[in-house]
């Protein structure tokens, strides 16, 4: 007699299509049996009906019904699956996130993936891969995302195999057509080498990891010292500062107080010399009123008598006397002028601080069009200036029609006044300040006599262009120029903006004309000119 597992044999009760045992099976035409929803869905997926096993073409879809005998032994068969499943004990991969793509609804963790279906699969419908003979000879591996990747695109089969000359995974077919000539070894063989050297690998790492770490320390520590530094100068400065401050608002206070002081007793001195002068010459205005009145008088006796009495009386010499005050403090102020020049001297030369108060006179400027060479390109917000195919363009006698040049639209006539131009991944270029009333027109030099104060690039070298060229010495490539101009000083000087450092500076003139920013991209000759020079906006605090 039968036993039950013959009976119940694995291959009677899985369906084709999803590999998993029958749900609601049902027999097409042809004999062969699928799972109602699995047979419905591969015929809504294709334009022939036919079956799915023997390829038996329908001239329209049958109407299919479960098989209840089938339907009832596949439920015993999945009865006696599950309770070997439950005493399997197997466990899931560690860290794995990988999905069953069987199992609908509520999906279980992949416990394989089948390079043949290129599909994962739970424990549960691993089950055919264990006994079906034909799964069998199937290559499984540990759950992977993302099976299809392993399909060679080109012809449609699984990449088997590893082509060293090319470092990529290829198909038998590949290796025919392509890679025939190349070291082309299995995958497993490349799997196993790489395995060898991970070790190696891991190790070199591990160094890389630790070295990195040392550094992280080494630059926290640094980083800690700084602060702390940082701190202690800062807490120095503040204290010096304060003392100073403290200082001078006493030396302030006691000069003030002297000055009071000397105010007072010349005042007082003053005010002694008043009231006895004012006293004298009431006692004179009474005599002149006594005077008239006897020179009225017919009386000659009385006139005679009286006269000698009334004549101007002995008084003091005023005309030396005056009160000259001593307030004059021209010394000090002389020597508190010259501490405050020593100290801006001294805080000039720190770079941040003197880039700070340049950044305090910057100007927002926008690209004239008006001024620009015909071989010019202006960005929208008019901040960029590049070359370009040459454009028709009205004449204007503010053009520029030699060289492509272009001012700025804000020209200045005094003060202060800074701004700053990205030069950077330029081969060449031009960039400064020019007069109003340069020649636009013909074959001028970059030239101070001719009106120019520029400096800039060309053929590798930076240059200051005096009435001839000066080579700057200049270590590090520029990225952004800051230009700076003080009107009245005759003072034009030029700045690298990312090292805060001085570059070269045009100084002694006595500017009359009106001032404006000049820049120049020059030509793209050498083809590694095309960037453009950008005015960028000034930052108020330094990066």
């Amino acid at each position: 007699m039968a036993t039950a597992s013959s009976l119940l044999s694995e291959e009677r009760f899985l369906c084709c299509i999803c590999l998993d045992v029958f749900t609601e099976p049902v027999s097409t035409p042809c004999g062969h049996n699928f799972c109602r929803p699995c047979i419905h869905k591969y015929w809504d997926s294709s334009d022939v009906c036919q079956c799915p096993f023997c390829k038996r073409t329908f001239s329209s879809r049958p109407e299919l019904n479960v098989n209840t005998t089938m339907s009832e032994l596949a439920a015993e068969f999945a009865k006696l699956v599950q309770v070997k499943v439950s005493t399997s004990d197997r466990e899931l991969p560690e860290g794995t996130n990988v999905l069953c793509d069987i199992c609908t609804g509520m999906k279980e963790k992949a416990v394989k993936s089948c390079l043949m279906c290129l599909t994962s699969f739970c424990v549960v419908h691993l089950e055919p891969h264990q006994r079906v003979s034909v799964l069998k000879s199937h290559k499984l591996i540990d759950p992977v995302i993302n099976l299809d990747e392993r399909m060679c695109k080109k012809h449609n089969k699984i990449t088997e195999l590893y082509c060293r000359t090319d470092k990529a995974c290829v198909c038998v077919l590949c290796f025919k057509s392509d890679h025939k000539s190349h070291n082309v070894i299995s995958l497993e063989e490349e799997y196993e080498a790489v395995l060898a050297k991970n070790d190696e690998v891991m190790a070199n790492i591990h160094k890389m990891i630790q070295s990195r770490c040392d550094k992280i320390d080494a630059i926290e520590k640094s980083l800690d010292a700084s602060q702390k530094e940082a701190d202690e100068e800062k807490e120095a400065s503040v204290q010096m500062f304060t003392d100073f401050i403290r200082s001078i608002q006493k030396s302030q206070a006691d000069v003030v107080e002297v000055i009071e002081e000397r105010h007072r007793a010349m005042k007082q001195k003053a005010e002694g010399f008043l009231k006895e002068m004012r006293m004298e010459v009431a006692e004179l205005k009474s005599r002149i009123s006594q005077l008239e009145q006897l020179s009225r008088s017919e009386d000659h006796h009385c006139l005679v008598q009286n006269f000698s009495s009334l004549r101007a009386p002995s008084s003091k010499g005023w005309s030396s006397a005056g009160v000259y005050s001593n307030l004059s403090f021209n010394e000090v102020r002389r020597a508190m002028a010259q501490v405050k020049q020593t100290a801006d001297i001294i805080l000039e030369k720190v770079p941040e601080i003197k880039m700070k108060r340049m950044r305090e006179h910057a100007v927002d400027l926008t690209i004239d069009p008006d001024t620009a060479h015909c071989s010019l390109t202006i960005s929208q917000d008019r901040k960029q200036v590049g070359t370009a195919e040459k454009q028709n363009l009205p004449k204007n006698p503010k053009r520029f029609e030699m060289y492509p040049e272009v001012l700025a639209k804000e020209g200045f006539t005094g003060g202060k006044f800074y701004f700053e131009v990205q030069v950077k991944d330029k081969s060449k270029w031009t960039v400064g300040v020019v007069r109003e009333s340069v020649d636009r027109k013909g074959d001028t030099r970059l030239s101070v006599s001719d009106g120019y104060w520029t400096i800039g690039l060309s053929e590798g070298k930076y240059y200051g262009y005096e009435n001839s060229a000066v080579i700057l010495v200049q270590l590090k490539k520029l990225q952004k120029v800051g230009i700076f101009v003080d009107y009245d000083k005759g003072v034009v000087s030029f700045y690298d903006v990312d090292f805060k450092s001085h570059i070269y500076s045009f100084s002694g003139y006595c500017f009359k004309d009106k001032l404006y920013p000049y820049f120049c991209p020059h030509y793209n000759t050498d083809k590694m000119n095309v960037a453009p020079l950008v005015i960028t906006p000034v930052p108020h605090r330094l990066a």
